[in-house]
C-alpha cells in the first residue's frame, strides 16, 4: 500500500537546476571569452598568476558545460530500468567539478614552488588591466549563479568554479599592484598560491555533500526524529520501522517507510484515510518529493523479516 507525490523520474517542472539553465549558458559564454583574454595576457606578460587564473577559467568553462549537460540528461523521463531517470547525473557533475578544481589547484601549487626560485619579470600595468577585466566578468557570472547555488549541488559546482576565477582575478590585480609599487616580482607567485589554496575548503565541502547523496545519506534539512514524531501522531498509527530518507538529486528527496496501523482502523476506515493523512502530514511539514508508505497490521514485521530483509 503506497502513496507518493511523484512516481519516478524528475518532477514536471524539472530538477532544481533547470531554472538556471539560461544563466549557466550565459556564464559559459563569459568564461570562454575570458579564457581567450587571459591566455593571450599570460603569454604577453609571463604572469604565473594570470596563467593560474586562466587555468581556473578553463576548468570553469568545462565545469559549466558539464553542469549544462547534466541538466539535459537529468530531465529525461524515467524508463523501465532507470525508474528515477538520470536525475543523479547532476550529482556526478558536481563531483566532477570538484575533481577539476582540485587537479588545477595541485598543478598551480607545483608550478608556484618551481617559479618561486626563479620568478618571472611580470609587467604590472598590463596584468592589472587584464585582471580587472577578468574580475568584472567573473562578478557578472557570480551574480547570475548566486541564487541557484543555494538550491542545487550541480549549480553550486559551477558557482565554485566561477568563485575560484573571481578570487584568482582579484589576486592577479593585487599582485600586479604590488609589483608596480615595490618591484617585488614574487608577489605574482604568492598570488597564484592564494588562488590555489583559497577555494580548497569549499571544494572539499561540495565533494562531501555530493558523496553524501551518492551514499544515500539522509538530507541535512530532514530531521528523522521529527519525521518519526509526525508519522506516529497520525490517528491510527501504532509504530513504524524501516524509515529511509535519501536524495536522488538536489531538490528531490525521497522517503519510504513501513507503518504499523491499528487493525481496527484498517477494518473500519480502510487504508485510504491513513495514507491521505500521512501524505498530507509529510507534504505539509517536510519538503519530500516522493513518499512511499507500506501500511501493515501489528505483527507483520516479524513475517516480513524472513522474506524481505
Amino acid at each position: 500500500m503506497g502513496a507518493g507525490h511523484q512516481h519516478g523520474g524528475p518532477p514536471p517542472e524539472g530538477t532544481a537546476s533547470t531554472a538556471y539553465r539560461g544563466r549557466l549558458l550565459t556564464a559559459l559564454l563569459i568564461a570562454v571569452t575570458l579564457l581567450g583574454v587571459q591566455v593571450v595576457g599570460a603569454w604577453l606578460t609571463g604572469s604565473l598568476a594570470l596563467l593560474a587564473d586562466a587555468g581556473h577559467v578553463a576548468t570553469d568553462a568545462t565545469g559549466i558545460a558539464v553542469a549544462l549537460a547534466a541538466i539535459h540528461f537529468a530531465n529525461r523521463p524515467a524508463s523501465g530500468r532507470r525508474t528515477f531517470g538520470f536525475a543523479r547525473v547532476e550529482i556526478l557533475a558536481a563531483l566532477f567539478n570538484c575533481l577539476l578544481l582540485l587537479g588545477v589547484g595541485g598543478y598551480i601549487l607545483v608550478e608556484a614552488v618551481e617559479r618561486f626560485q626563479d620568478p618571472a619579470d611580470v609587467p604590472g600595468g598590463t596584468t592589472v588591466v587584464i585582471g580587472l577585466v577578468g574580475l568584472a566578468l567573473n562578478c557578472v557570472s557570480l551574480s547570475l549563479l548566486m541564487r541557484g547555488q543555494k538550491e542545487s549541488l550541480n549549480v553550486r559546482g559551477a558557482f565554485l568554479e566561477v568563485l575560484a576565477d573571481t578570487l584568482g582575478s582579484l589576486a592577479v590585480v593585487v599582485a600586479a599592484v604590488v609589483i608596480i609599487v615595490t618591484g617585488w616580482t614574487r608577489a605574482d607567485v604568492i598570488a597564484s598560491l592564494v588562488i590555489a589554496l583559497m577555494i580548497v575548503p569549499r571544494t572539499v565541502k561540495l565533494a562531501r555533500e555530493a558523496l553524501d547523496v551518492l551514499l544515500e545519506a539522509a538530507p541535512k534539512d530532514v530531521d528523522l526524529d521529527e519525521v518519526r514524531r509526525h508519522i506516529l501522531a497520525v490517528d491510527g498509527v501504532e509504530a513504524l520501522h524501516d524509515l529511509h530518507v535519501w536524495t536522488i538529486t538536489s531538490g528531490m528527496p525521497v522517503l519510504s517507510v513501513h507503518v504499523v496501523v491499528d487493525e481496527v482502523v484498517l477494518d473500519t476506515e480502510g487504508n485510504e484515510r491513513v495514507l491521505h493523512d500521512l501524505r498530507d502530514c509529510l507534504g505539509t511539514h517536510f519538503d519530500v518529493e516522493h513518499c512511499t508508505f507500506q501500511l501493515e497490521p501489528h505483527g507483520h514485521a516479524e513475517h516480513e523479516a524472513r522474506v524481505c530483509h
